[in-house]
């Protein structure tokens, strides 16, 4: 009886190494190579994106405020400056908030630049994005009709001596009378009443924005904007 033989005909050409599944590793390395492909692809778009938003002189806060978002709107601000004063620059807003010293800065920077500015929320303005939104000029501060709004007071998760945490308290509390003393101006409201209101999470709709003097107008389509 002869004796089977195992192996193939093959059996001299290199095998290609496997992973625990069986796979030949090779293929694995190709379909790594695959998400890699397609997120330059996506990073390139997007990109491409952004230059025709400032080539239409806009530009879009639609994640939340963090200091990344900022450089972008630093950036988008300067170029377009430089590339006429005097032309109207248009902000889009739809973000939940974020870090409270980076909406402050981003406000001081739009009112910095020489052309006009004017925002529109298109969604959410809340906690730090109303600072973004604040920045225009009381005129040019619009709404579309779906959106909302929230005020509240900055909040902070710090840990650490108790020395520090007080040091942390008392900062928390300026950004709260600052933010404060932003809407008040802004709207006309006393600093009393805007204390009060965002001492809790106080929400408004776009009607509601409108009549409390966050908002100049509520709008439907952009010819209404002027």
């Amino acid at each position: 009886m002869t004796r089977e033989r195992t192996g193939s005909s093959h059996d001299g050409q290199r095998k290609r190494p496997t992973n625990r599944t069986g796979r030949a590793e090779d293929d694995e390395d190709d379909e790594e190579e695959t998400p890699s492909e397609e997120t330059k692809k996506g990073e390139g778009e997007e990109s491409r994106m952004a230059e025709k938003f400032l080539r239409a002189r806009t530009i879009l806060v639609s994640e939340p405020i963090s200091s990344d978002l900022a450089k972008r709107i630093y950036q988008g601000l300067i170029l377009l400056e430089s590339e006429d004063a005097e032309k109207m620059i248009t902000v889009v807003i739809n973000s939940p908030g974020g870090e409270a010293d980076t909406g402050f800065g981003i406000y001081d920077m739009m009112r910095f630049v020489g052309p006009p500015i004017r925002t529109v929320v298109a969604g959410l303005c809340a906690s730090a994005a109303v600072m973004v939104f604040l920045a225009a000029e009381k005129d040019q501060r619009f709404s579309l009709p779906n959106s909302r709004f929230l005020l509240h007071q900055p909040s902070s998760a710090n840990f650490g001596q108790a020395s520090d945490l007080e040091i942390a308290s008392r900062e928390i509390l300026k950004l709260r009378d600052r933010y404060n003393e932003i809407v008040a101006g802004e709207t006309g409201k006393t600093l009393q009443q805007v204390t009060e209101d965002t001492d809790r999470d106080f929400w408004m709709s776009a009607q509601d924005a409108d009549e409390y003097g966050l908002v100049s107008k509520v709008v439907t389509h952009r010819k209404e904007m002027g």
